[in-house]
């Protein structure tokens, strides 16, 4: 187990098999790291934190640390890293609050770069990729497959959809629908996100169909009603990915400012917001 001998390793940390920590690198007591992570240099990985198996942190990344929540009291929460995750240099990963689930949660094979920041009990599906100084408030969900690009920046409680694709410079004071680009200030639906959607094998008659759907909803005079009435009535519906999109604007609507997240919080209290989208 390759420990250079500057850094601190404390009493109680738990480390798996083949596990390296670089020079001035701190891991706390209650920390647990999974077989095959590399921690680099000058990296703090404190508080509960989780870390799966062969998880790569770069210079400088801080997970763990006490949320930036005035709210926050010194609460027992926790940070959970799945497997393969990737978090470079000078990232910054919060752990949770008592008020919104107790614990932030990154998924499996996602990638965090430079400068990025994930706050407060925020929750990552897999295969989510932050670029370059993209920031998410507290509560922020991110399905799986979202590429949020470089200093793109998320409200709280906001959700980006599946394989969504976040521009840079974006500010996303609403949900992000899924499968589809949102770009700008304030930030709204461009068009599809094909390539990312090619790339993940979506069939060219799925990826039609959120096209025509995209045409309804965001570039026509329709209302958003009359053009999902359209959609089900050209049986755009059909495929899994359109009807995916349907429910998740039905979230977004029945929250407040476009954050379907926020309905959850309301209907269920803060505490349960995490849980609840768990159970789901």
């Amino acid at each position: 187990m390759p420990i250079h001998p500057t850094a601190i390793v404390q009493d109680g940390a738990k480390l798996g098999a083949d596990v390296s920590v670089g020079p001035f690198s701190l891991i706390g007591p209650d920390v647990v790291i999974g077989d095959g992570c590399v921690i680099g240099e000058r990296v703090s990985v404190v508080g509960r934190s989780t870390l799966g198996r062969k998880c790569r942190l770069y210079a400088g990344a801080s997970v763990g640390a006490d949320p930036q929540d005035l709210k926050f009291g010194g609460e027992d929460t926790e940070v959970i890293v799945g497997d393969r995750t990737v978090i470079r240099e000078y990232a910054t990963v919060n752990k949770g609050t008592a008020g919104g689930g107790g614990v932030t949660r990154i998924g499996s094979d996602c990638m965090l770069m430079a400068y990025t920041h994930v706050a407060h009990d925020c929750i990552l599906e897999d295969r989510v990729l932050m670029a370059n100084v993209a920031t998410l408030a507290g509560h922020v969900l991110v399905e799986r497959g979202a590429i949020i690009s470089g200093l793109a920046a998320v409200h709280h409680f906001g959700t980006v959809g599946r394989q969504a694709f976040i521009s840079g410079l974006a500010k996303c004071t609403r949900d992000a629908p899924p499968y589809m680009i949102t770009d700008g200030n304030p930030a709204r639906v461009r068009g599809v996100n094909i390539v990312g959607l090619q790339r993940s094998g979506v069939s060219r008659e799925a990826i039609a169909a959120l096209r025509q759907s995209c045409r309804l909803l965001y570039h026509s005079a329709l209302s958003q009603e009359v053009a999902k009435e359209r959609i089900v009535a050209e049986g755009l519906d059909q495929h899994a990915e359109v009807k995916y999109l349907l429910e998740f604007l039905a979230r977004t609507e029945a929250g407040n400012l476009g954050r379907g997240r926020e309905a959850i919080r309301k209907a269920h209290g803060p505490s349960e917001v995490a849980e609840h989208e768990r159970a789901e």
